[in-house]
């Protein structure tokens, strides 16, 4: 069978999740993972890849993805576990959680990206750049970015200097100045180095 033939084959066949990750690429803070399941005609033209949407859009989205949503869930894996699994099992592992908070199982798993961590014995399938051509995949990354940022915004109250408020953890200028001046907070990854002006991973 072929790759897109099997992927429509599970889709027809199983209770399908959607994955995705947000925060991957910060300097501070915990990466987020949501897993959300819809049923198989759930509609919504709304619905979109979270990057593609203004915060508004993203924050009016998320009560009606939660409200739809057959199951949905959402996980986190702290700065502090990132410095020792590194980001990217880091980022699996909060999709891993995210699963297990679901309160059903699927029988199949779309994640956005090419890489992923088989999760139990389900099957599943990576695709790039999924969270624009399925919406369980838009959904969980509306619900992974959004959690995220309200996680960032009240941390930020304590460390007014990085700009969290603004950059949310991501690598801006003024955030990487800020380390540059101030040093790392508990909330940094330390196994991140910070360069002016790049930010360049050990």
């Amino acid at each position: 069978m072929e790759s897109l033939t099997l992927l429509s084959y599970f889709q027809d066949q199983f209770i399908e999740a959607g994955c995705d990750e947000a925060g991957r690429g910060c300097l501070a803070g915990p990466v987020f993972a949501a897993a959300v399941i819809f049923a198989s005609d759930y509609c919504n033209p709304v619905l979109n890849d979270s990057k593609k949407l203004s915060e508004k859009q993203r924050l009016e989205l998320r009560p009606v993805i939660e409200q739809e949503a057959l199951a949905f869930a959402v996980a986190s894996v702290s700065a502090e576990e990132i410095d020792k699994i590194n980001i990217h099992r880091a980022s699996y592992l909060a999709m891993h959680k995210a699963l297990d908070m679901l309160g059903m199982k699927p029988g199949f798993l779309i994640v956005d990206g090419n890489k992923f961590i088989p999760y139990q014995e389900v099957p599943h399938a990576c695709v790039i750049k999924g969270d624009g051509k399925y919406l369980s995949i838009a959904a969980a990354s509306i619900l992974a970015k959004t959690y995220r940022d309200e996680y960032m915004e009240n941390i930020a109250c304590d460390y007014p200097d990085y700009d969290w408020r603004q950059n949310k953890g991501y690598p801006t200028v003024k955030h990487r100045q800020a380390v540059l001046k101030l040093g790392f907070t508990p909330h940094h990854r330390k196994t991140f180095r910070v360069t002016d002006p790049q930010l360049t991973l050990f």
